[in-house]
């Protein structure tokens, strides 16, 4: 790699975000590093994206690419194709980063050559930008698959990988629409180092209609792919890691499904999680919990 090619593939998946993807660009172009390049993959906007887009196209450092609607899978794997960077990152369009982003997740794999995934802290914005609270992920780095198996907790805004890991164990699964980082997470788990950045990356913006809705979609979507993964790797975790991450991940849906006052489904997975694992207290403690929630308005 000569000193004109980029370090860092920044992939950007965008669908009608004319709105916000101004601040994601900039955001990047505003990087402490010089030495990236950002792809902004255009899953089939019929706003004015390829308007805004014109606006950047005397610069190097950006390409742009336009196919049909496809799904962000679909989008962020072509980004991953066209990426010439040694480490590739992931930036939706409504999102943006810190300054010091780029920065502060090279320097992490200068001191931990054996690593592979950087990934780290987000301020959660709402629709205008305004900030919502600190989200610190759990601080697990090393070989984290029997973690991973109870929440998915590297919010993929803030990573950064060596772009082999995906030639060796390829990218985004297509088939999924919601939730299609987990899957990709757990494969990598298998094989590679992760690394937690307890620092603020950026900025995830949450949109108040889609909260709820949303969060319950995903956790029903990482289930599927939760399955999936243990049946497809089965010898990644011991028969102990796996009772034990699936009786968290029934139990922690458990507490939201109670949160939304679905008490029945609730239960539904306190008895999955306590199958999981009896020995377990935490399920035990969710039942009487959610038999408050639900007696005690």
């Amino acid at each position: 790699m000569t000193e004109r090619e980029p370090i860092v593939s920044v992939v950007t998946p965008t669908f009608n975000r004319a709105d916000y993807l101004h601040h994601a660009i900039e955001s990047v172009l505003a990087q402490t590093v010089d030495r990236f390049e950002l792809l902004v993959v255009d899953d089939g906007s019929t706003d004015a994206t390829p308007e805004l887009m014109e606006r950047y196209a005397g610069d190097p450092r950006i390409r742009y690419f336009r196919q049909p609607n496809q799904g962000q899978s679909v989008a962020r794997n072509r980004g991953i194709r066209e990426a010439r960077g040694d480490f590739v990152c992931f930036l939706d369009s409504d999102n943006a980063w810190l300054p010091d982003k780029l920065a502060k997740s090279l320097e992490v794999f200068r001191e931990n050559p054996e690593c592979h995934v950087v990934y780290g802290d987000y301020i959660e914005i709402d629709q205008w930008g305004r900030e919502l609270g600190l989200n610190r992920m759990r601080r697990y780095s090393g070989a984290i698959t029997p973690e991973l198996l109870k929440d998915n907790f590297v919010s993929m805004n803030t990573t950064m990988t060596r772009r082999g890991c995906f030639e060796v164990m390829g990218g985004f699964d297509e088939a999924d629409r919601l939730a299609e980082d987990y899957g990709l997470w757990l494969r990598l788990s298998t094989r590679y180092c992760f690394y937690y950045l307890a620092e603020v990356l950026g900025f995830y913006r949450v949109m108040e209609h889609q909260i709820s809705s949303d969060k319950r979609r995903r956790l029903y979507a990482n289930e599927k792919i939760l399955l999936s993964f243990l049946e497809t790797y089965p010898d990644s975790v011991t028969s102990e890691q796996r009772c034990r991450g699936l009786s968290h991940f029934y139990l922690r849906r458990a507490r939201f499904l109670a949160s939304e006052k679905s008490y029945l489904e609730a239960y539904r997975d306190i008895g999955r999680s306590i199958r999981q694992d009896a020995l377990w207290p935490g399920p035990w403690r969710g039942a009487a919990k959610v038999t408050l929630r639900a007696v005690i308005p």
